[in-house]
């Protein structure tokens, strides 16, 4: 049964009202220290809680939209989104850590927001003033500290008020399958590290490098925008001045000026005017008044600057270079557009306005010459401006795309990734659980990723049935192969009347050899448990050879002469040449390969005295160093148509005795110290034996005797 409320399954519903409520925090903050009248700010009050207490992705959006809408009655609140993101990011992470339950961690928290935000206050002081030298920092260091300390005192208050159920719901998480525990989680987010970028990391920079290639282009958009308004201006402003100059100059009085100069009526009172236009705008660099004739520019007036003396009137100038193309224009006395210009008097726009006499004639031109210095500086402050703004967003952005990455792509794959890599298929259980963990991701991302889920259920659900069905498989050939073993040993063992369970007894104490030797860390180089295995179920084939025999040397009752006892040995090869045929047929069959070392080298001996090759030491294989113990210690025990058996203590101190000589010493040692279990054995098929000799199996007893008690 789900009992998620409506906001819990709608987790983008859910995070928008906490942004929503949180920004309102902040601006009822901020608006009742201006009702106030109070130095604080209480503008990131809500910032701290949504990142604190929801993610990093509400504390910055909190952070970011509340400049935004504060900035629709103060433009500059913009300007600080970055520095509410940057404290966004530092209160997660305080919280995350769990800083916040230490009284460092939230002294530090204080701290570092209140250095951050005096350090950004000057930087913005410099970017909007050119200056700081009039910022008081320690006036705004106070405030900073009061402001940031009451902030995060609320975040601490409500912390302390509030349940953890109320704080685990506030938390935005945009789970898209079942919530991971937070040591699985912490997991899946980390993921396997590889030699290269995490899939987090590329998706990451693929995000920055499209962004910041977008804001590039739309920050040099911005800025040629800006560069053309601004030109624009600066035109207007010198075609303005012109005019207006143009309109001060009585065009009838201009050759008397040029003429008499200073003592010409009027053109004191025409040159003061001049000189108040300039002043009143630092931007006209130079102004001036010229008669254009074919022997150059005749001065009119010129107001002296402090870097370029006026000229007085009358004065002849050569033309500007600069205006080469516009010269027949100017003789003729047409308007001409306003130029840029960039010469040794610097980057300027020139307005050249006739100035018309009561005629109507053109009879000069008032010029203005505007600088466009300013600009670069404009432009790098506006440009400064925008980087703020930008980089607010590009912050933004990125903790979008690490959210959604992290929700819908990256803690997915590696859920399935961690699910695939913990597979099992040695166990029934282990099947059933390969299926239920990746069932129970329950990924419902409703991309490609869940097409991949999907596909990957169904992959482990038939791989499971697949590997379920082929163990069932293998079980059965195992054991059709045992009881073939068993079967070809049985009618090898049936031609010697003697030798009774010797196969059954032998792979017995094999097996107990190889346990005690891996016990005592004897040869754990190649005592695995494939190699013990294949040499307890092939044990039974270590006398196949004896198939070759003859059976009046196998069941012949007295000492065999010296010519049958070489036949008799014949059987070792024989029996390897048997087996080898079978490996020949069947390549890959492990236990084939022991069943052969088995059958050929079981009566070599440790010494080299032993036989069919006279291999001594470790160059006999191990399997049949163990089968030599176990063969000689039966046969010892067991009763044979040419002697008695002996004693179990007697075969015992027999074994004891050639150990070093015959056996592998640690082998022997093996064997001995397993006496206990060696002695169940032995017991086991004598009392097996004995029932069988008097017609009847353990089980029929059992049966005779409880059909007795009915009758009494």
């Amino acid at each position: 049964m789900n009992n998620k409320t409506f906001l819990e399954k709608n987790r983008i519903l859910k995070m928008l009202l906490i942004v929503l409520v949180c920004m309102g925090i902040n601006i009822a903050g901020s608006r009742l220290m201006d009702a106030l009248d109070c130095p604080l700010y209480l503008d990131c009050v809500g910032t701290v809680i949504a990142a604190a207490m929801c993610g990093y992705l509400p504390g910055i959006s909190v952070g970011i939209f509340t400049n935004l809408i504060k900035s629709l009655f103060d433009v500059s609140s913009v300007y600080y989104s970055i520095i509410n993101a940057i404290i966004a990011i530092l209160a997660f992470w305080v919280a995350k850590k769990g800083y916040l339950k230490k009284v460092y961690g939230v002294l530090g928290l204080i701290l570092i927001i209140t250095a951050i935000g005096v350090s950004y206050e000057l930087m913005l002081a410099a970017i909007m003033e050119g200056t700081i030298s009039d910022v008081p920092v320690v006036h705004d260091i106070l405030i900073e500290l009061a402001d940031k300390s009451i902030t995060v005192g609320i975040l601490i208050l409500l912390l302390w008020l509030l349940p953890e159920k109320h704080r685990k719901f506030l938390r935005c998480e945009g789970w898209q399958q079942n919530p991971l525990s937070e040591e699985a989680a912490r997991i899946v987010k980390k993921g396997k590290k590889n030699r290269g970028l995490s899939l987090r990391m590329k998706l990451v920079l693929v995000l920055v490098v499209v962004f910041v290639l977008m804001g590039i282009a739309a920050m040099s958009i911005s800025v040629l925008l800006y560069r053309s308004y601004t030109i624009d201006e600066h035109t207007e402003l010198a075609e303005g001045t012109s005019k207006l100059v143009a309109e001060l100059i009585d065009g009838d009085l201009v050759d008397d000026y040029i003429e008499r100069g200073y003592d010409a009526p009027g053109y004191k009172e025409a040159e003061t005017r001049l000189y108040k236009i300039l002043e009143q705008n630092k931007e006209i660099k130079y102004l001036y008044v010229y008669k254009m004739l074919p022997d150059g520019c005749h001065v009119v007036l010129d107001v002296e600057t402090p870097d370029v003396p006026s000229e007085p009137p009358g004065t002849v100038m050569p033309f500007d270079e600069s205006f080469e193309e516009e010269l027949p224009q100017l003789l003729e006395g047409e308007p001409i557009d306003p130029k840029v210009t960039v010469d040794s008097y610097g980057w300027l726009v020139t307005s050249y306005v006739p100035v018309k006499n009561s005629a109507g004639e053109t009879v000069c031109y008032a010029i203005t010459d505007v600088t466009l210095e300013m600009i670069t500086a404009k432009e790098l402050n506006f440009l400064s401006r925008l980087l703020l703004i930008f980089v607010s967003f590009l912050v933004l952005a990125i903790a979008i795309g690490l959210w959604i990455s992290e929700y819908d792509i990256i803690i997915p794959i590696n859920s399935m990734a961690l699910s695939a890599s913990k597979f099992a298929y040695d166990e029934e259980d282990s099947l059933e659980e390969n299926v239920e963990r990746i069932r129970g991701l329950d990924i419902h991302t409703g991309d490609e990723i869940e097409n991949m889920y999907k596909a990957l259920t169904k992959t482990t659900e038939d791989s499971g049935n697949y590997v379920s069905a082929l163990r069932t498989k293998t079980e059965t050939i195992a054991r059709m192969q045992n009881a073939l073993i068993m079967v070809l040993a049985d009618m090898v063992e049936s031609r010697d009347e003697t030798t009774g369970d010797h196969v059954r007894k032998t792979a017995a104490y094999t097996r107990i050899i190889m346990d005690k030797l891996r016990e005592f860390g004897y040869y754990t180089d190649q005592l695995t448990d494939q190699f013990i295995f294949d040499v307890e179920h092939s044990a039974p084939l270590h006398d196949i050879g004896k198939i070759a025999v003859s059976d009046v040397i196998l069941n012949k009752p007295g000492r065999l002469t010296e010519e049958e006892y070489n036949i008799m040995k014949t059987h070792t090869v024989a029996g390897a040449q048997l087996i080898d045929q079978v490996i020949q047929t069947v390549p890959d069959s492990g236990y084939l390969k022991e069943a052969k070392n088995l059958a050929e080298f079981h009566h070599e001996k440790w010494n080299g005295m032993g036989y069919p090759h006279g291999l001594a030491g470790e160059a006999i294989p191990l399997s049949a160093r163990i089968m030599a113990v176990a063969d000689v210690f039966d046969a010892l025990v067991s009763r044979r148509c040419y002697k008695e058996a002996f004693p179990f203590e007697k075969a015992m101190q027999i074994i004891r005795e050639d150990s070093g000589k015959h056996f592998d010493p640690k082998v022997a040692e093996a064997f001995l110290a397993a006496e206990d279990e060696v002695r169940q054995v032995a017991e086991h098929f004598t009392v097996k034996k004995a029932a069988r000799e008097v017609g009847m199996t353990d089980q029929l007893r059992a049966e005779i005797n409880e059909e007795q008690g009915t009758r009494v």
